[in-house]
């Protein structure tokens, strides 16, 4: 366990690194919060739903005080990004790590491919993909300037493997073509950066989880479990440890990896 590894040196796991997590106010970005504020970080929660935001860092601050921070952003724009960098630098003297979270997409994303329009092909790509280049890019130039930092970026098992579409088979739900070229753009994007980046004191990673558990049909729960190991289906509690061990001092050698974590789906 990461907990008694850093007890026995007298540290805790993030030792108060600070962390932006953005899309924090969501259903994975929320639980990633809580676990780097009970885990020794402060835990900035970003997203651009600055309520939500609030809310969630509210409810952290009960648990840990003055261990998670609201902030508004908006990852598709230079100014909120670079904004918010400063205001951290400022407020803190650093920043340790980002971690790439949101999940943007417009009204139509996930329909069938050939329903898909290209000019919704083209928007769910800019914001996604490009969302993640621009927070990227920014962070990278804070890092290099102030000694290095720490990027983990959301990736998906449907960015390695493809889709076993069999498992939607009588329900509403299907992988999307923009998900599946999202996410495999996003590793490989992360591993080109891990490469330009080294020297720097950069580290540049990515975490691809499986289905994580989300009012979904029984149905596709039970077909889903049929490829896993035992579990299934993911609770984002399932993905904290991970994230964890990419943002600690535990993984100070590990950059430009695909870090798969779904009880054995895509074996």
């Amino acid at each position: 366990m990461l907990d008694a590894a850093f007890s026995r040196r007298g540290l805790t796991v993030l030792n108060n690194k600070v962390i932006v997590i953005t899309g924090g106010a969501g259903l994975l970005g929320r639980s990633f919060c809580h676990a780097v504020a009970a885990h020794g970080g402060v835990a900035i929660v970003a997203d651009l739903n600055l309520t939500g935001a609030t809310a969630v860092a509210a409810q952290i601050e009960e648990a840990y005080p003055a261990r998670a921070e609201a902030a508004e952003l908006d990852i598709t724009h230079k100014v909120s990004i670079n904004g918010l960098i400063d205001y951290l630098h400022g407020k803190y003297g650093r920043i340790d790590a980002v971690v790439n979270n949101a999940y943007p997409r417009n009204p139509h994303f996930g329909r069938q491919f050939e329903d898909i329009e290209y000019a919704d092909f083209c928007e769910n790509m800019n914001m996604h993909v490009g969302g993640y280049f621009l927070v990227t890019q920014q962070f990278s130039r804070y890092f290099s300037k102030y000694g290095g930092g720490n990027i983990v970026n959301m990736a998906s098992v449907y960015g390695v493997i493809a889709p076993r579409f069999d498992i939607y088979k009588g329900t509403a739900m299907t992988n999307s073509v923009e998900y599946a070229a999202i996410k495999s753009g996003i590793i490989h994007f992360s591993r080109y950066l891990a490469q330009y980046l080294k020297g720097k004191g950069i580290r540049i990673n990515c975490l691809s989880l499986g289905g994580v558990l989300d009012n979904q049909p029984e149905s596709f729960i039970l077909a889903y479990q049929k490829y896993c190991n035992g579990k299934g289906m993911l609770n984002p509690q399932d993905a904290c440890n991970s994230l964890l061990f990419l943002l600690s001092d535990a993984s100070i050698c590990v950059t430009g990896q695909n870090l798969i974590v779904d009880d054995g789906f895509t074996l």
